[in-house]
């Protein structure tokens, strides 16, 4: 039985909500992905003496342009600007700014107001808000999907463990299951990141060792189920091993449960790496994170537009997600009629 066909797409693209929110988030995702040519602190070409330049592939020293160091230049210093421009010229981002440059030439205090320099503002060490912003939208993204296929990955294969075995195997993991389930996550994720310094591969272990809780009932149920086919049992019957008959013979024939759940993970993960940022307990500081903006946006109330850019942000982006899940989850749903999937 195929999991993805024709039917399935239709009964998603009946639902106007979530084809809209599935067009919002691809295309904000993909903006994202191009983070370093929409907003960064280097130019994206630097034409001098004939010659050009390409400062966000490649590192070029100060005295490449006529300079003294033999660092690499600061294309946002007027010194080093005025040594290019004598013999060429750049072409800058559609922002100037990195998600970690400090706006030294603010004529305000910080946090400043958003302005023509810096449209929604800057925080409160000075770096621009939507910089950070597109930078903290794609890592959200980008380890949310990380950590759903690792928990995919455990998910699937503890659930296929305890539904194709059964027995002693089924009841073993299963009460492992059930104890790893009533942990508190959210404390234990908070002390084992104060224990060590958290990192992207360090929160991603974390966060995979318990989110493919998620996923093991589903498969294990199908599995049970599916064991007893009759196209099991004769693959068994043939000699077929164990391990070849779960991923070639069962897993394709069980996917559409599971696969409707795999957003909702993406949507927890995500709060979850939000809510430690917010928290002060997850990517180190400086880190483009939605969270630790938010969390900037408590601290500094005087300067509404931090808080209210940073939860229309996630609001967006968690919003867009429910509806995509919940439209996958009804073009998956079996034994559906045309009015259930018109609503």
């Amino acid at each position: 039985m195929k999991f993805l066909d024709s039917k399935k797409f239709l009964r998603f693209s009946k639902r106007k909500r979530s084809v809209v929110a599935l067009i919002c988030f691809l295309t904000l995702f993909f903006i994202s992905l191009g983070a370093e040519f929409i907003a960064n602190d280097k130019p994206l070409l630097v034409y001098y003496k004939h010659r050009c330049y390409f400062p966000i592939f490649r590192q070029y020293a100060e005295n490449k342009f006529g300079g003294s160091f033999e660092t690499e230049a600061n294309y946002r210093d007027p010194f080093v600007q005025k040594l290019i421009k004598k013999n060429g010229w750049m072409i800058w981002p559609l922002i100037p700014y990195s998600y970690d440059t400090v706006n030294y030439e603010l004529r305000r205090s910080v946090p400043a107001p958003p302005s023509a320099e810096n449209w929604l503002g800057t925080d409160d060490q000075g770096r621009d808000l939507l910089a950070r912003l597109i930078y903290g939208y794609r890592f959200s993204i980008l380890f949310g999907l990380a950590v759903m296929t690792l928990s995919a990955v455990l998910g699937f294969f503890i659930g296929a463990v305890q539904g194709y075995f059964g027995g002693y195997v089924d009841l073993i993991l299963q009460r492992f299951v059930e104890i790893w389930s009533g942990l508190p996550i959210l404390f234990l994720l908070i002390t084992l990141s104060s224990l060590m310094e958290p990192t992207f591969w360090s929160l991603l272990f974390l966060m995979g060792l318990f989110k493919w809780m998620m996923i093991v009932p589903i498969v294990r149920g199908e599995f049970l189920r599916a064991r007893n086919f009759d196209y099991v049992k004769a693959a068994r019957s043939l000699g077929i091993g164990s391990f070849s008959i779960i991923i070639r013979h069962i897993l394709p024939n069980i996917l559409s449960a599971p696969l409707t759940l795999l957003p909702f993970v993406l949507i927890t993960s995500i709060s979850l790496l939000s809510t430690l940022d917010f928290l002060g307990f997850g990517l180190p500081a400086g880190s483009p994170s939605l969270g630790e903006i938010l969390h900037q946006g408590k601290n500094n109330l005087s300067a509404p537009w931090i808080g209210v850019s940073s939860f229309v942000t996630l609001s967006i982006l968690l919003s867009s997600l429910v509806f995509i899940g919940e439209g996958i989850r009804e073009a998956f749903r079996p034994n559906q009629t045309r009015g259930e999937a018109l609503l």
